[in-house]
Protein backbone atom coordinates (compact mmCIF):
# COMPACT_ATOMS: atom_id res chain seq x y z
CA UNK A 1 0.00 0.00 0.00
CA UNK A 2 1.56 3.27 -1.17
CA UNK A 3 1.40 5.98 1.52
CA UNK A 4 1.92 9.75 1.36
CA UNK A 5 2.61 11.30 4.77
CA UNK A 6 1.76 14.91 5.65
CA UNK A 7 3.05 16.66 8.76
CA UNK A 8 5.41 19.33 10.05
CA UNK A 9 6.50 19.39 13.74
CA UNK A 10 8.37 16.93 15.93
CA UNK A 11 5.04 15.46 17.03
CA UNK A 12 4.56 14.13 13.49
CA UNK A 13 8.07 12.69 13.22
CA UNK A 14 7.26 9.92 15.69
CA UNK A 15 4.50 8.60 13.44
CA UNK A 16 6.56 8.91 10.26
CA UNK A 17 9.47 7.10 11.90
CA UNK A 18 7.19 4.29 13.09
CA UNK A 19 5.89 3.81 9.55
CA UNK A 20 9.34 3.82 7.98
CA UNK A 21 10.89 1.53 10.58
CA UNK A 22 7.84 -0.75 10.35
CA UNK A 23 8.52 -1.30 6.66
CA UNK A 24 5.48 0.58 5.32
CA UNK A 25 5.80 2.02 1.82
CA UNK A 26 5.96 5.77 2.42
CA UNK A 27 6.51 7.07 -1.10
CA UNK A 28 6.52 10.82 -0.36
CA UNK A 29 6.18 13.43 2.38
CA UNK A 30 4.36 16.76 2.29
CA UNK A 31 5.36 19.42 4.81
CA UNK A 32 5.43 23.17 5.32
CA UNK A 33 8.02 25.36 3.54
CA UNK A 34 11.27 26.06 5.36
CA UNK A 35 10.93 28.83 7.94
CA UNK A 36 13.08 31.96 8.00
CA UNK A 37 14.82 32.30 11.37
CA UNK A 38 17.57 34.34 12.94
CA UNK A 39 17.98 38.00 13.71
CA UNK A 40 17.69 39.06 10.08
CA UNK A 41 15.48 36.18 8.95
CA UNK A 42 18.17 35.11 6.50
CA UNK A 43 18.54 31.50 7.62
CA UNK A 44 16.03 28.93 6.43
CA UNK A 45 15.17 26.21 8.95
CA UNK A 46 13.61 23.02 7.56
CA UNK A 47 10.67 21.46 9.46
CA UNK A 48 11.48 18.41 11.61
CA UNK A 49 9.47 16.15 9.28
CA UNK A 50 11.55 17.27 6.29
CA UNK A 51 14.80 16.63 8.13
CA UNK A 52 13.76 13.11 9.01
CA UNK A 53 12.32 12.33 5.55
CA UNK A 54 15.51 13.43 3.82
CA UNK A 55 17.62 11.40 6.25
CA UNK A 56 15.88 8.22 5.07
CA UNK A 57 15.66 9.19 1.40
CA UNK A 58 11.94 9.97 1.08
CA UNK A 59 11.00 12.63 -1.52
CA UNK A 60 9.67 15.84 0.08
CA UNK A 61 7.11 18.35 -1.25
CA UNK A 62 6.71 21.78 0.37
CA UNK A 63 3.81 23.59 -1.28
CA UNK A 64 3.00 27.16 -0.33
CA UNK A 65 -0.58 26.64 -1.46
CA UNK A 66 -2.26 23.24 -1.29
CA UNK A 67 -4.44 24.02 -4.32
CA UNK A 68 -1.49 24.88 -6.54
CA UNK A 69 -1.95 22.91 -9.77
CA UNK A 70 1.71 21.94 -10.05
CA UNK A 71 1.68 20.55 -6.51
CA UNK A 72 -1.60 18.67 -7.05
CA UNK A 73 -0.22 17.06 -10.20
CA UNK A 74 3.04 16.11 -8.47
CA UNK A 75 1.09 14.62 -5.57
CA UNK A 76 -1.11 12.66 -7.97
CA UNK A 77 2.00 11.25 -9.69
CA UNK A 78 2.85 9.28 -6.54
CA UNK A 79 -0.36 7.28 -6.98
CA UNK A 80 -0.92 6.92 -3.23
CA UNK A 81 -3.45 4.41 -1.90
CA UNK A 82 -3.63 6.23 1.43
CA UNK A 83 -2.62 9.57 2.92
CA UNK A 84 -1.82 10.11 6.61
CA UNK A 85 -1.92 13.57 8.21
CA UNK A 86 -0.34 14.44 11.56
CA UNK A 87 -0.17 18.05 12.82
CA UNK A 88 -0.43 19.65 9.40
CA UNK A 89 -2.84 22.17 7.90
CA UNK A 90 -6.32 22.08 6.45
CA UNK A 91 -6.44 20.20 3.13
CA UNK A 92 -8.68 21.00 0.16
CA UNK A 93 -10.93 18.22 -1.09
CA UNK A 94 -8.86 17.80 -4.24
CA UNK A 95 -6.04 16.62 -1.95
CA UNK A 96 -7.76 14.62 0.80
CA UNK A 97 -10.06 12.80 -1.62
CA UNK A 98 -7.26 11.81 -3.98
CA UNK A 99 -6.20 8.36 -2.65
CA UNK A 100 -8.50 5.40 -3.26
CA UNK A 101 -8.51 4.54 0.47
CA UNK A 102 -8.89 8.19 1.55
CA UNK A 103 -6.94 10.30 4.03
CA UNK A 104 -6.89 9.90 7.79
CA UNK A 105 -5.64 12.26 10.47
CA UNK A 106 -4.01 11.57 13.84
CA UNK A 107 -5.38 14.14 16.30
CA UNK A 108 -4.07 14.68 19.84
CA UNK A 109 -7.41 14.52 21.67
CA UNK A 110 -10.41 12.28 22.13
CA UNK A 111 -12.59 13.73 19.39
CA UNK A 112 -15.04 15.36 19.18
CA UNK A 113 -13.53 17.09 22.24
CA UNK A 114 -10.77 19.62 21.60
CA UNK A 115 -11.04 20.10 17.89
CA UNK A 116 -8.51 22.66 16.76
CA UNK A 117 -4.83 23.59 16.70
CA UNK A 118 -3.88 23.26 20.39
CA UNK A 119 -5.69 20.25 21.91
CA UNK A 120 -2.95 19.30 24.39
CA UNK A 121 -2.65 22.80 25.84
CA UNK A 122 -6.39 23.35 26.25
CA UNK A 123 -7.02 19.93 27.80
CA UNK A 124 -4.52 20.72 30.57
CA UNK A 125 -5.67 24.33 30.97
CA UNK A 126 -9.23 23.08 31.49
CA UNK A 127 -8.09 20.61 34.14
CA UNK A 128 -8.86 17.43 32.20
CA UNK A 129 -7.58 14.23 33.76
CA UNK A 130 -7.91 12.16 30.59
CA UNK A 131 -7.05 12.84 26.97
CA UNK A 132 -5.76 10.68 24.14
CA UNK A 133 -5.37 10.35 20.39
CA UNK A 134 -7.87 9.76 17.61
CA UNK A 135 -7.61 8.63 14.01
CA UNK A 136 -10.40 9.81 11.74
CA UNK A 137 -11.11 10.23 8.04
CA UNK A 138 -10.83 13.76 6.70
CA UNK A 139 -13.90 15.43 5.27
CA UNK A 140 -14.91 19.00 4.40
CA UNK A 141 -14.91 20.37 7.96
CA UNK A 142 -11.97 20.56 10.36
CA UNK A 143 -11.61 17.60 12.78
CA UNK A 144 -15.18 16.36 12.19
CA UNK A 145 -14.72 13.20 10.12
CA UNK A 146 -15.67 9.64 11.00
CA UNK A 147 -13.64 8.18 13.88
CA UNK A 148 -11.62 5.04 13.16
CA UNK A 149 -9.87 4.47 16.50
CA UNK A 150 -9.00 6.11 19.83
CA UNK A 151 -6.49 5.53 22.62
CA UNK A 152 -6.73 7.22 26.02
CA UNK A 153 -4.04 8.72 28.24
CA UNK A 154 -4.26 9.80 31.89
CA UNK A 155 -3.03 13.32 32.64
CA UNK A 156 -1.35 13.41 36.05
CA UNK A 157 -1.84 16.55 38.10
CA UNK A 158 1.88 17.40 37.84
CA UNK A 159 2.15 16.91 34.06
CA UNK A 160 2.75 19.93 31.88
CA UNK A 161 2.15 20.31 28.13
CA UNK A 162 5.56 18.86 27.26
CA UNK A 163 4.92 15.72 29.32
CA UNK A 164 1.61 15.08 27.58
CA UNK A 165 3.03 16.02 24.17
CA UNK A 166 5.82 13.44 24.52
CA UNK A 167 3.42 10.73 25.64
CA UNK A 168 0.92 11.41 22.85
CA UNK A 169 3.73 11.42 20.27
CA UNK A 170 4.30 7.75 21.09
CA UNK A 171 0.61 6.95 21.39
CA UNK A 172 -0.10 8.71 18.10
CA UNK A 173 2.50 6.64 16.29
CA UNK A 174 1.02 3.44 17.71
CA UNK A 175 -2.55 4.27 16.69
CA UNK A 176 -1.46 5.38 13.21
CA UNK A 177 0.26 2.08 12.52
CA UNK A 178 -2.70 0.12 13.88
CA UNK A 179 -5.07 2.15 11.68
CA UNK A 180 -2.96 1.49 8.58
CA UNK A 181 -3.02 -2.24 9.36
CA UNK A 182 -6.80 -2.21 9.72
CA UNK A 183 -7.26 -0.37 6.43
CA UNK A 184 -4.88 -2.74 4.65
CA UNK A 185 -6.56 -5.83 6.12
CA UNK A 186 -9.94 -4.64 4.86
CA UNK A 187 -8.56 -3.60 1.47
CA UNK A 188 -9.64 -0.04 2.21
CA UNK A 189 -12.73 -0.92 4.19
CA UNK A 190 -12.64 -0.19 7.91
CA UNK A 191 -15.28 0.37 10.56
CA UNK A 192 -15.72 4.01 11.56
CA UNK A 193 -18.31 5.99 13.49
CA UNK A 194 -19.78 9.48 13.30
CA UNK A 195 -18.62 11.97 15.93
CA UNK A 196 -21.25 12.79 18.53
CA UNK A 197 -21.63 14.71 21.80
CA UNK A 198 -24.43 13.03 23.80
CA UNK A 199 -24.21 15.54 26.68
CA UNK A 200 -24.02 18.52 24.33
CA UNK A 201 -20.80 19.81 25.93
CA UNK A 202 -18.07 20.47 23.40
CA UNK A 203 -14.63 21.91 24.27
CA UNK A 204 -12.63 23.53 21.51
CA UNK A 205 -8.85 23.98 21.12
CA UNK A 206 -8.22 27.19 19.18
CA UNK A 207 -4.77 28.39 18.22
CA UNK A 208 -2.88 30.04 21.07
CA UNK A 209 -1.51 33.56 20.70
CA UNK A 210 0.65 35.70 23.00
CA UNK A 211 -2.35 37.46 24.54
CA UNK A 212 -3.94 34.07 25.25
CA UNK A 213 -1.01 33.28 27.55
CA UNK A 214 -1.41 36.16 30.00
CA UNK A 215 -2.25 34.92 33.49
CA UNK A 216 -5.48 36.11 35.10
CA UNK A 217 -4.84 36.09 38.85
CA UNK A 218 -8.54 36.77 39.57
CA UNK A 219 -9.21 33.03 39.37
CA UNK A 220 -8.94 30.19 41.87
CA UNK A 221 -5.36 29.02 42.38
CA UNK A 222 -6.12 25.62 40.82
CA UNK A 223 -7.18 27.32 37.57
CA UNK A 224 -4.02 29.40 37.47
CA UNK A 225 -1.93 26.30 38.24
CA UNK A 226 -3.52 24.42 35.32
CA UNK A 227 -3.08 27.42 33.05
CA UNK A 228 0.65 27.60 33.78
CA UNK A 229 1.34 23.90 33.22
CA UNK A 230 -0.88 23.86 30.13
CA UNK A 231 1.43 26.40 28.48
CA UNK A 232 4.75 25.06 29.78
CA UNK A 233 7.38 25.11 28.44
CA UNK A 234 6.10 26.70 25.26
CA UNK A 235 4.75 29.26 24.58
CA UNK A 236 4.78 29.96 28.33
CA UNK A 237 2.26 31.65 30.61
CA UNK A 238 3.24 35.22 31.42
CA UNK A 239 2.45 38.05 33.76
CA UNK A 240 3.71 41.58 34.43
CA UNK A 241 5.46 42.38 37.72
CA UNK A 242 4.97 45.95 38.87
CA UNK A 243 7.06 47.51 41.63
CA UNK A 244 6.80 51.25 41.83
CA UNK A 245 7.35 52.62 38.33
CA UNK A 246 9.15 49.49 37.13
CA UNK A 247 7.29 46.87 35.10
CA UNK A 248 8.83 43.56 34.03
CA UNK A 249 7.26 40.78 31.96
CA UNK A 250 7.83 37.38 33.58
CA UNK A 251 7.09 33.92 32.22
CA UNK A 252 6.15 31.29 34.78
CA UNK A 253 6.92 27.69 33.85
CA UNK A 254 6.17 25.84 37.07
CA UNK A 255 4.08 26.53 40.15
CA UNK A 256 2.69 24.65 43.13
CA UNK A 257 -0.66 24.83 44.91
CA UNK A 258 -0.65 25.65 48.62
CA UNK A 259 -3.16 25.70 51.46
CA UNK A 260 -2.14 29.24 52.41
CA UNK A 261 -5.01 31.73 52.32
CA UNK A 262 -4.47 34.71 50.06
CA UNK A 263 -3.67 37.65 52.30
CA UNK A 264 -4.11 40.32 49.68
CA UNK A 265 -5.71 41.15 46.37
CA UNK A 266 -5.16 38.76 43.47
CA UNK A 267 -1.68 39.26 42.07
CA UNK A 268 -0.13 40.40 45.36
CA UNK A 269 3.42 39.06 45.74
CA UNK A 270 4.83 37.81 49.04
CA UNK A 271 8.21 36.33 49.86
CA UNK A 272 9.39 34.60 53.01
CA UNK A 273 13.05 34.76 52.02
CA UNK A 274 13.04 31.28 50.46
CA UNK A 275 9.81 30.99 48.47
CA UNK A 276 7.85 33.31 46.22
CA UNK A 277 4.06 33.39 46.45
CA UNK A 278 1.37 35.12 44.43
CA UNK A 279 -2.21 35.55 45.59
CA UNK A 280 -4.90 34.02 43.41
CA UNK A 281 -8.60 34.54 44.09
CA UNK A 282 -8.75 32.01 46.94
CA UNK A 283 -5.24 31.03 48.02
CA UNK A 284 -1.53 31.55 47.45
CA UNK A 285 0.24 29.90 44.53
CA UNK A 286 3.95 29.20 44.97
CA UNK A 287 6.09 30.10 41.96
CA UNK A 288 8.71 27.42 41.36
CA UNK A 289 10.36 28.32 38.06
CA UNK A 290 10.25 31.53 36.05
CA UNK A 291 12.02 33.71 33.50
CA UNK A 292 12.19 37.51 33.73
CA UNK A 293 12.23 39.27 30.38
CA UNK A 294 15.74 39.37 28.91
CA UNK A 295 17.12 36.83 31.39
CA UNK A 296 17.56 33.09 31.62
CA UNK A 297 15.01 30.63 32.95
CA UNK A 298 15.64 30.11 36.65
CA UNK A 299 14.36 28.68 39.90
CA UNK A 300 12.28 31.12 41.93
CA UNK A 301 14.88 30.99 44.72
CA UNK A 302 17.55 32.24 42.32
CA UNK A 303 15.21 35.05 41.32
CA UNK A 304 14.74 35.95 44.99
CA UNK A 305 18.49 35.89 45.61
CA UNK A 306 19.05 38.27 42.71
CA UNK A 307 16.74 40.95 44.09
CA UNK A 308 16.64 43.07 47.22
CA UNK A 309 14.13 41.92 49.81
CA UNK A 310 12.17 45.17 49.57
CA UNK A 311 11.63 44.57 45.84
CA UNK A 312 9.62 41.45 46.66
CA UNK A 313 7.50 42.98 49.38
CA UNK A 314 3.71 43.21 49.24
CA UNK A 315 4.21 46.37 47.17
CA UNK A 316 5.03 44.09 44.22
CA UNK A 317 2.08 43.04 42.08
CA UNK A 318 1.70 40.48 39.31
CA UNK A 319 -0.96 41.53 36.84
Amino acid sequence: MRIVFMGTPEFAVGTLRALVEGGYDVVAVVTQPDKAVGRHQRTLQPPPVKRYAESVGIPVMQPVKMRDEAFVEELRSYNADLQIVVAFRMLPEVVWAMPRFGTFNVHASLLPQYRGAAPINWAIINGETTTGVTTFFLDRDIDTGRIIAQKTFDIRDDYNAEDVYNALTVLGADIAVETVDRIAAGNGRVDSIEQSTPDGILHSAPKIFKDTCRINWNQPARNVYNFIRGLSPSPGAWTVMSHGDKRTMIKIFRSAKTDKTAGGAPGTVTCDGRDLYVAAADSLLRVVELQPEGKRRMAARDFINGMRADQLSSASIFS
